[in-house]
């Protein structure tokens, strides 16, 4: 039986293995995919170090996946053999839970997690629900898409669906690997975009992506210097940094929002008085369902978002996740499988 290599955790807090393994066979309802590209995302230290409950061991991580379909299982009869797809955080869903009746699969009770609840897309091959494949548009490349299914998702996402319209002031917390798309984004919708990080390394970047205004978080207060340009209507916050959440909320307008999409499992610290006295909010945004990845994906296109990305391949899986995990890249490590 034909063989493929794949980069998995045999336990939590150990290293990356390359091992070999037979290719899967679909089954009823799942699609194989041949990985072209998988990208490296700050979630999967979940599987690497053991975070997430439930996690099963050896398992491939990995939810930014781009490839190609190149077998089908029973019942699947809406993709093709050939099709370029991709798979991100959104693994599956269940269809029969209260959120799913509704059509809200994002929060399916018994969701399923790429590259946590089965092995994901550090491989050369990988199974995957039907349900959880995203189509990849022509033009854009397996290595440009792969990020787009996690990072450009989950700030796409969140901006679309938050409470600014064009021309509000929107501020976006941290330019690193959320952070520079959702500046593009950001920019691309029409808000008065703001970028805020600590020193000015990063200025002269978040100017280029399309920052309207740039504010340096150690040279000045950034809650006060929001106010300066009539308070935030929306921050996007990125850095997954509680302390700097906590302190640019008296930035928001009346009527803001403080938009978390920075995972961290520490505390966000605020006042009462500081929501009452504005009706500010504090909100969390998940990533999306394929189909929220697609419209991603077509929106990046169609406006020339560019992730900034460095490509290992997959036998250095190891310094590659070193490099993501250290915050050393910029931004954005792709493992590619060619």
């Amino acid at each position: 039986m034909s063989q493929m290599k794949v980069a998995q955790i045999s336990a939590a807090g150990r290293d990356f293995e390359l091992v070999d393994r037979h290719i899967p066979d679909p089954g009823p309802d799942q699609v194989r995919v041949k990985i072209e590209a998988c990208g490296i995302c700050h979630s999967d230290a979940f599987v690497k170090e053991g975070g997430f409950p439930g996690l099963e061991y050896p398992r491939v991580p990995g939810h930014e996946v781009a490839g190609t379909i190149d077998a089908l299982g029973d019942n699947v009869d809406f993709w093709q053999n050939g099709q370029r797809v991709g798979v991100g955080w959104h693994g599956g869903h269940c269809f029969s839970c209260a959120s799913c009746r509704r059509g809200d699969f994002v929060t399916c009770e018994n969701q399923q997690v790429c590259g946590i609840s089965y092995d994901g897309g550090y491989a050369e091959y990988m199974l995957a629900p039907a349900e959880a494949l995203v189509a990849i548009p022509d033009e854009m490349s397996s290595v440009a898409a792969a990020p787009l299914l996690c990072a450009g998702v989950t700030t796409y996402n969140g901006l679309r669906n938050s409470p600014a319209v064009p021309g509000d002031v929107v501020a976006v917390l941290g330019v690193g690997g959320l952070g520079h798309l959702g500046v593009q984004y950001a920019h691309a919708m029409g808000f008065h975009t703001v970028a805020l990080s600590r020193g000015t390394d990063k200025k002269e970047l978040a100017m280029q992506l399309g920052a309207d205004t740039y504010i340096d978080t150690a040279a000045e207060n950034p809650a006060e210097a929001l106010q300066k340009l009539g308070g935030a209507k929306v921050i996007l916050a990125t850095a997954p940094n509680p302390k700097l959440m906590s302190s640019v909320i008296d930035g928001l307008a009346v009527n803001g929002q403080l938009l978390v999409v920075g995972a961290s499992p520490e505390p966000i610290e605020v006042s009462p008085f500081q929501l009452l006295m504005a009706r500010r909010s504090v909100a969390g945004h998940p990533s999306g369902t394929p189909h929220d990845s697609e419209d991603t994906l077509g929106f990046s296109a169609l406006r020339d978002i560019e992730t900034q990305i460095e490509t290992y391949p997959l036998a250095e899986v190891n310094a590659a996740y070193a490099r993501m995990i250290s915050n050393e890249a910029r931004f954005r490590v792709v493992l590619t499988m060619t």
